[in-house]
């Protein structure tokens, strides 16, 4: 039985409430090399592998078709010179003592036992290159932490409290999945005084200054500017389009040679990390091939003609930000061992916040994040545009997706809707003679990532009780979709105190925020405010989890609105009655809705209004914490978002931007391929530059306020011969400097001191407020 932990007519005293939230994120960045094709690891490993010699060979004697060959040399004559997440070359001697140690110190095969010698794959690391000097070969994700070990081991007259927060942030650098991962330098405490969001938003951007300023400082240290591969990094939601043409051309074992990273950074033992990720990408490409037999099985396909997807999935290339939410108040709970809250029930409650939470997403798609994409009438193939949907949604809801897709799009001719045979040539003369376009999404991102599997009807996801995601992923196995050994998928993942030292949820669901310090902020504040408003209904008895039965069914029926949400289509349809009462519950607050004639037993919803009437819910019901929160001017924000999208939501600004590049007025005014190009060149130009030029910003605003402080980090800058005339003079300086790429190893040196700096106050001040706060954080009472 539930007792309340806290009044819920009191907002203060909420889990997640006031003054009692913690917050990090974990952001994914897109990396590459710009430089010519004789310069660029990429390229070279591709010309120097035995597969490209075996495709040579076979191609010469025409025991393959010619067509590998031909679509591996269009990959490597690259006018762009860009190569996305290509591996560098530096020069070992390049590396400063400190640095070299840190390298070599990861090269082991367990960090935690060095008398177990060297990993097995050490070779891949270092090379001589065809010159007597050795030579190292990273991701640019390790670059980063290289580049931080040089300038903390370069600037001796570094102050100790910045030299220590270097030195520990650079476990903050992961070379995991496929791009550069960095995670929170500190744990924000989310105060409404502060902004709410607002910290969170300070520290994420900042970060990724961080790694902005370390990437620069590295191609010009380590001399890759001067040999031909300048390392790059940003922002960017999506695999790159050049990467997804070459995971059509090549085994999918040669695509995890060249892209997954080998895990140097992060772990103890990183051949297990990397074998895991291998195991992840082998898992997702086999489970996209099962997804194929379940359309078909949903009576998607009118033959069994399909289009066979590449065995080398692209999916864990794609960039998202994780923001996890921590509750004070439960972690006391957890502490207390006579709370009668234990890890039994921190699942139960979690499980049923999840379910909660899961109504309220659509808010939060395309309003704060997006990764707006063009498919053409030749790429609207049924396996290939559903992504893994079938094995998230069933099968009901998937039909009903899809129908909607399919009018959504612009591929009907005579009110018909025409499918692409497979054929390129064929589909592209229709597309030209009959007008076919295709279709624009605003968060492919969240189609074309496994976002959460759907629970089976033995095997529940979320009903509260512990193990039955590892049940789960067992019974999911046999169906060939997923594997025991991986971490389980979930839109909002539970993060449990025993296993994170904390507890919270981490919403996984953003992919390319526009602005940090609007976006990402009013992301957090939101979904700090609904995991607030889920504490408050249950505590109130009002939403239990028989309310929101665990039946595949049911759980596919909340989220076909999340997904429809990112594909941008205007209805879905809700059984009539639903099992679902909390469903039923809002459906019977929004407007707009009528049985529907197609479907008989569901009723028609437009998703614009169920978003309407989720804000109304949040400002009603939310009331009081809304105001003590302070987030009046957010729920005002957000109501622009959904009221006026192509202004005022990260997706219609995200697409604005992309169309002002292409100079036309529509996405569908473009192809495809033109317009996810132009999109990827605006990541990596324009928008690389607006979200350093609001980076600066913040830390302009912070040096502001350095005080007495300032005087004892203006020695260490002088030491370098870089603070003439003031620390805000030199970072004015250096700013413009860094922005327009010019900056020199002495300005970057000092702008990374500065940011080390800037972050070790940071930390300080967060960390007494948490121990100030945790002081005052004993629950009120308990969960029995």
């Amino acid at each position: 039985m539930l007792s309340a932990i806290a009044n819920p007519y009191s907002p203060e005293s909420l889990p997640f409430g006031p003054g009692d939230t913690t917050a990090g994120t974990e952001m994914e960045l897109q990396a590459g090399a710009l430089g010519d094709r004789a310069s660029v690891d990429l390229p070279r490993s591709i010309e120097a592998s035995s597969y490209y010699a075996h495709v040579l060979r076979r191609s010469a004697t025409e025991d393959t078709p010619k067509k590998s060959l031909r679509d591996l040399r269009r990959y490597l004559e690259n006018e762009d010179r860009v190569w996305d997440n290509s591996w560098v070359r530096l020069p070992r001697r390049c590396l400063c003592p400190f640095a070299d140690s840190v390298f070599q110190h990861d090269l082991l095969a367990d960090k935690s036992c060095p008398s177990a010698g060297l990993r097995s794959d050490a070779h891949r690391f270092l090379t001589n290159d065809g010159s007597s000097s050795e030579t190292v070969r990273v991701p640019v994700s390790y670059l980063l932490k290289l580049a931080l070990a040089d300038a903390l081991g370069t600037s001796p007259a570094l102050p100790d409290d910045a030299a220590r927060t270097g030195r520990r942030v650079m476990a903050h650098f992961l070379n995991d999945h496929v791009s550069p991962e960095t995670f929170s330098f500190y744990v924000v405490p989310l105060r409404p005084e502060a902004g709410l969001g607002r910290g969170l938003a300070k520290e994420s951007s900042l970060r990724y200054l961080l790694a902005q300023l370390l990437v620069m400082y590295a191609n010009r240290r380590f001399e890759l500017e001067r040999s031909g591969q300048t390392a790059i990094l940003y922002f960017s939601p999506h695999a790159p389009t050049r990467q997804r043409e070459l995971a059509q051309s090549v085994p999918d074992s040669f695509y995890r040679e060249l892209f997954t990273s080998p895990c140097l950074s992060g772990w103890d033992q990183g051949e297990t990390k990397q074998e895991y990720m291998h195991l992840c990408h082998q898992v997702l490409s086999r489970s996209q091939l099962h997804a194929m037999a379940k359309i078909r099985d949903a009576g998607l396909t009118a033959t069994n003609l399909a289009l066979l997807p590449s065995l080398s999935n692209v999916s864990l290339a794609n960039n998202g930000t994780h923001i996890s939410l921590g509750s004070l108040r439960l972690k006391a709970l957890l502490e207390d061992r006579s709370s009668g809250y234990g890890p039994a029930e921190e699942k139960l409650v979690g499980d049923l916040v999840i379910k909660i939470v899961e109504h309220f997403l659509p808010l939060l798609v395309g309003t704060y994040s997006a990764a707006p994409y063009r498919l053409d009438f030749a790429d609207f193939h049924v396996e290939h545009v559903l992504g893994f949907l079938p094995h998230e949604l069933d099968y009901t809801h998937l039909r009903m997706l899809w129908r909607r897709w399919k009018k959504k799009a612009d591929v009907r001719f005579l009110g018909q809707p025409i499918s692409p045979s497979g054929y390129r040539w064929l589909d592209r003369l229709l597309s030209y003679v009959l007008g076919l376009k295709g279709d624009f999404v605003p968060d492919f991102r969240l189609l074309d990532y496994f976002v959460a599997p759907l629970s089976t009807h033995q095997c529940p996801a979320l009903d509260g009780q512990l193990g039955n995601q590892d049940r789960l992923k067992r019974d999911l196995s046999q169906q060939g979709i997923y594997d025991p050994r991986m971490a389980f998928y979930s839109m909002y993942r539970l993060r449990e105190y025993a296993r994170m030292g904390y507890t919270g949820f981490e919403g996984r669901i953003f992919s390319l925020f526009d602005r940090l310090g609007e976006d990402l902020r009013r992301a957090t504040d939101v979904q700090n405010l609904i995991t607030a408003l889920a504490f408050q209904y249950i505590l109130e008895g009002r939403v239990t989890h028989e309310s929101i039965p665990d039946d595949p069914s049911i759980e596919s029926e909340r989220r076909q609105i999340f997904f429809g949400t990112a594909v941008g289509i205007p209805t879905f349809f809700v059984r009539n009655p639903t099992g679902n009462r909390f469903l039923a519950w809002i459906i019977g607050q929004t407007q707009k809705t009528r049985p529907s004639n197609r479907y008989a037993g569901y009723v028609r919803v437009y998703n614009i209004e169920y978003r309407r009437a989720l804000l109304n819910i949040l400002q009603r019901d939310a009331a009081g914490l809304v105001e003590m929160m302070g987030l009046g001017e957010t729920l005002a924000d957000l109501r622009q978002r959904i009221e006026s999208p192509e202004r005022c939501s990260a997706a219609g600004r995200l697409t604005g931007a992309i169309l002002d590049e292409l100079n036309v007025r529509s996405p569908l005014a473009a192809p495809a391929a033109q317009f996810n190009q132009a999109a990827e060149r605006y990541y990596r130009e324009s928008l690389r530059q607006h979200h350093l030029r609001e980076a600066f910003d913040f830390l302009d605003e912070d040096l502001r306020s350095l005080g007495d402080d300032s005087a004892a980090f203006c020695r260490s800058l002088k030491a370098i011969g870089v603070a003439e005339g003031g620390i805000e003079e030199f970072a004015r300086r250096a700013r413009f400097a860094a922005l327009a790429d010019r900056a020199s190893l002495a300005e970057l040196r000092g702008l990374i001191q500065l940011v080390l700096w800037n972050i070790h106050k940071a930390s300080e001040r967060a960390g007494a407020f948490l121990a100030e706060r945790s002081g005052r954080a004993e629950p009120t009472a308990s969960i029995r």
